[in-house]
């Protein structure tokens, strides 16, 4: 356990320290902009940031990811808070954390292997172009100084790792900029512009409304999204970190922590959030591997807002722009683009598919769905012609045996069905499953429809070889070896 604990906290003290400023620098503008997003007080989205990312440090299931107010929630809120009011997400927000503790006990964490590959990909794209369209407002109609800090942000950002990878190059970029814009006294947009930062530490408080039945009704549809999205987001976070960091993590641990990080920030007046797939690439670009880089990321947020707040309000937005700007670079998998040519037609569908959707609606959820639910067609498509039927008569031609071969489920029962000629006059059938399986409902009403036509033709019908799984289902839910099959079968 203490080899765990000092791996996950301790084995890289200084990556994570640096790590964790820059992480800390670049959330205080989004919490901010989601803030914004969402309808409420910049200091709701800076609270949260501080709480999630603390909380999450110690009850996280994948160290070195990043968790915070986000914009996939902060979309989720908007409607309700326009609604019904502040008090009311912050209701929200501890209903989200209780539905996501019971994910992890119910270990839904799991359930993450039906996202498919081109899922995945298809949701990172979509959240890089949308992490880059938010920062199209701060470049439309803004002065030429805006376009040259942003570009100089830019090249500071790849250009200064090839002098030394000692010090974030983002962190450099935000310090230089901000140190310009004083120095010639700029006249461009800065933190400051985005709203009131808070100037106290937050404070427990219970939201303020009536505990009954109504309030439920009426927070426990936003908070079963923003579970929903939450845990989305912060899974294939998890996933991406896993593959930039070579080290695995704890689905449902991961879950469950969401949880308790969300109903912690629901008491001190923060709004739920989730994991950020932005942050956590930018934590781990800039050597962030542990428990620690989380940590000093929220602790540092709160005391640069509360105490350094004169400070803050004066960054440049083009310099946290162009920090956005290489996140959603670095974020979109531009080798999708060049294995369309070579990956399957289905895979690509599958990975614009999710794109699109996302896209169009901004909500990350009905993007990923859109991608499993094509990704399943395709799936069933795709096994449902793997079935094949071969026959062969006997010397008198008064018998026939059919071999099937493969899966017979709801998208292949209507090519088992049609593969058997009932105009032969026999005597004898023989279907020979040995090397088939069924599945469901769909694939005993087509035995049941094969076996009673060959009857109703005055043939002897004969199945062999049922594997134990299928007897079980043909069993339950067969009618043929019924008495009154016909009847049963409605007359088919």
């Amino acid at each position: 356990m203490s080899h765990t604990l000092r791996q996950q906290w301790f084995s890289n003290i200084r990556g994570d320290v640096l790590a964790g400023l820059v992480v800390a620098l670049a959330l205080i503008p989004e919490a901010i902009a989601f803030s914004i997003i969402a309808g409420v007080d910049p200091k709701v989205g800076l609270y949260a940031s501080f709480s999630i990312a603390v909380v999450i440090a110690f009850t996280g299931g994948r160290p070195g990811m990043i968790s915070a107010a986000t914009g996939a929630m902060a979309l989720v809120m908007v409607d309700l808070v326009k609604d019904h009011g502040l008090q009311y997400l912050l209701a929200a927000t501890l209903l989200t954390g209780v539905f996501q503790i019971l994910a992890g006990a119910l270990k839904l964490g799991s359930l993450m292997r039906f996202v498919s590959r081109s899922v995945v990909t298809g949701f990172v794209n979509a959240l890089a172009i949308l992490i880059f369209m938010a920062q199209l407002p701060e470049l439309t109609g803004v002065s030429w100084q805006v376009y040259a800090m942003t570009a100089a942000g830019l090249a500071i950002i790849y250009l200064f790792p090839r002098l030394t990878k000692a010090i974030p190059s983002p962190l450099v970029a935000i310090v230089v900029l901000t140190a310009v814009a004083i120095w010639l006294g700029l006249d461009i947009r800065t933190v400051g512009d985005m709203g009131e930062l808070p100037d106290s530490l937050p404070v427990f408080l219970l939201p303020e409304v009536p505990w009954n039945l109504e309030t439920l009704r009426i927070i426990a549809p936003v908070s079963a999204t923003l579970a929903v999205v939450g845990l989305l987001e912060s899974l294939l976070t998890a996933q991406i970190v896993d593959e930039l960091t070579d080290t695995p993590s704890d689905r449902n641990r991961e879950c469950a922590g969401q949880g308790v990080a969300n109903i912690a920030t629901g008491f001190i007046g923060g709004m739920a959030g989730c994991a950020m797939i932005g942050q956590s690439v930018i934590n781990v670009k800039s050597g962030g591997r542990g428990r620690l880089s989380t940590l000093i990321a929220g602790v540092v947020l709160l005391i640069l807002v509360v105490f350094a707040g004169p400070w803050v309000k004066q960054i440049p937005m083009a310099a946290l722009v162009a920090v956005m700007v290489m996140v959603s670079i670095g974020t979109f998998s531009w080798g999708s683009i060049r294995n369309l040519r070579t990956h399957p037609r289905s895979s690509s569908v599958v990975m614009i598919g999710t794109v699109v959707v996302t896209v169009f609606t901004h909500d990350l959820a009905k993007g990923v769905l859109t991608g499993v639910l094509l990704s399943a067609l395709f799936f069933a498509r795709k096994v449902g012609q793997v079935l094949h039927v071969a026959s062969s008569a006997s010397a008198d031609g008064r018998e026939r045996t059919y071999t099937v071969t493969g899966q017979v489920f709801f998208a292949s029962a209507e090519r088992f069905a049609a593969s058997f000629d009932f105009r032969e006059a026999l005597d004898r059938v023989v279907i020979d499953v040995s090397d088939a399986h069924f599945w469901d409902l769909s694939a005993v009403g087509a035995l049941d429809k094969v076996v009673i036509r060959f009857r109703r033709e005055g043939a002897q019908v004969d199945i062999v070889g049922l594997n134990q799984a299928s007897r079980t289902i043909v069993d339950r839910l067969g009618v043929h070896d019924k008495p009154d099959a016909e009847r049963l079968m409605g007359g088919h």
